[in-house]
């Protein structure tokens, strides 16, 4: 029997303490961290984060990256929920920006990391480049399904 997507969220919530801000590019590949702990629920993946802080320093630059992303998603202030399709450009496209900000020849090699950089090099998080890291957001292109 499957699990309805209620249920499913609030089982996910009880195994879930420290959900990983960017799970959604962890699990297409796009990235790594050091943090990240994989499960198996409902037979889907989720993403837990290891460190109750390293969580909170990501979800906060997340939640600086959804406020800085209006433009570049073409989305209105205070819309709700975003489609998969904008989060994965939210996510994959501000960490690949955040990793050229901070001049990152590889990419994004751990997103706990990343973000840790970031904090320490701008004196904290809400002073990181976002015109320069929502320039990656906007060019960001998710890949098409085949078939």
């Amino acid at each position: 029997m499957a699990m309805d997507e209620s249920a499913f969220h609030a089982a996910r919530l009880a195994h879930t303490p420290h959900p990983c801000a960017f799970e959604k590019a962890l699990l297409a590949g796009h990235c790594r961290c050091s943090y990240a702990s994989l499960h198996a629920l409902a037979e889907r993946e989720s993403v837990s984060c290891l460190s109750a802080q390293a969580s909170a320093a990501c979800a906060r630059f997340k939640s600086l990256l959804v406020s800085n992303a209006g433009f570049a998603l073409r989305i209105a202030p205070g819309e709700a929920a975003l489609p998969h399709a904008k989060q994965m450009k939210l996510e994959c496209g501000g960490l690949t920006g955040l990793a050229r900000a901070l001049d990152r020849e590889g990419g994004v090699a751990d997103v706990s990391d990343l973000v840790e950089a970031a904090r320490v090099l701008y004196g904290g998080l809400e002073a990181a480049p976002y015109s320069e890291i929502m320039r990656a957001v906007a060019a960001f292109a998710v890949r098409r399904r085949r078939g």
